[in-house]
């Protein structure tokens, strides 16, 4: 489906969410971190737009995304509040702004809410994200968990590999998962947990669950705008499916640019804007002479192009 026949839509609210789970309507989520991105999100006619804590690499270049913080987080949040309409949007609570206690994440949330104009905001991990859940829902904010692959603290959990993928590991992800459904999410992420162990918690868990390398049983799928459109150059995940390869035809076309502002083909006369030869001879007189000959500017002597 193009663009152009893309149906208009109400918009996308917690309540559509839970209905399209129960009947089965797959979810569509992806990131975004500008107001470019937000408009080529919302003229696909996706459900969710998340501004990820991953802008930390795919947009400031760090190797994590355990550095970016609440400003830089609220100035792309707002960015991209501003081209969208339809979509739910969620902003990821950075690393460091809702941990040491709860009114310290109700702060930071509502900040997402009220500067930046999220609907929604998520967070990583069970344990003590938990209670943190709790008191923003409390507090009426909506909130999106994360379980599994926890980006925020892939220290702590042997990198950025799967989780889950022993029974056990598989009991905690559920856990987690289970305690934030209680403690009033409405949505979670499951990341880089495997298929099979995805599949088993499906029946057990009654809220939207959205997958990023967690198989197919999810409610519905996420991905990063850079993976997805091939303009990311770091380390791409096993789940990461390219839809396009963007970023080869970007370089070519800003060489070439520069290739023809070195050559002098750009500017072409039909990039110039035209001044009439008189009001030209006017401005030379009302100049000052130059100080020496070759001083001269180039271009004040009218040409075919200006003339």
């Amino acid at each position: 489906m193009s663009a152009g026949t893309i149906p208009a839509r109400p918009r996308v609210t917690i309540a559509g969410l839970a209905d399209m789970r129960s009947q089965r309507q797959p979810i569509a989520m992806v990131t975004a971190y500008d107001y470019p991105s937000a408009q080529i999100a919302e003229a696909a006619g996706v459900d969710i737009v998340l501004v990820g804590d991953s802008a930390a690499m795919t947009v400031l270049g760090h190797e994590s995304t355990v550095p970016v913080t609440i400003d830089e987080m609220l100035m792309l949040t707002a960015a991209v509040r501003r081209g969208l309409r339809t979509p739910l949007l969620v902003a990821d609570l950075p690393f460091g702004s809702y941990e040491i206690s709860d009114e310290q994440a109700i702060t930071t949330a509502q900040r997402f809410i009220k500067e930046a104009g999220a609907d929604a905001v998520k967070i990583e991990r069970g344990g003590t994200s938990v209670e943190r859940a709790r008191a923003i829902v409390a507090a009426g904010i909506p909130v999106m968990g994360h379980v599994g692959l926890t980006p925020q603290t892939a220290s702590t959990i042997g990198g950025f590999r799967a989780q889950g993928r022993t029974a056990e590991e598989a009991v905690a992800v559920f856990r987690s998962a289970r305690a934030l459904q209680n403690a009033g999410c409405f949505a979670l992420v499951f990341e880089a947990i495997p298929s099979a162990a995805t599949e088993a918690m499906m029946p057990l868990l009654h809220l939207p669950i959205i997958g990023i390398g967690a198989g197919p049983a999810t409610d519905g799928q996420v991905l990063v705008f850079h993976d997805l459109l091939g303009i990311y150059d770091g380390h791409a995940a096993r789940f990461v499916k390219r839809y396009a390869e963007l970023r080869e035809p970007m370089i070519t076309a800003v060489a070439a640019y520069a290739e023809d502002v070195r050559t002098h083909r750009y500017p072409a006369p039909e990039h110039e804007y035209s001044m009439p030869a008189a009001e030209t001879q006017l401005l030379i007189g009302l100049l000052p002479e130059p100080a020496h000959p070759g001083d001269a500017v180039s271009g004040i002597t009218p040409s075919p192009a200006t003339a």
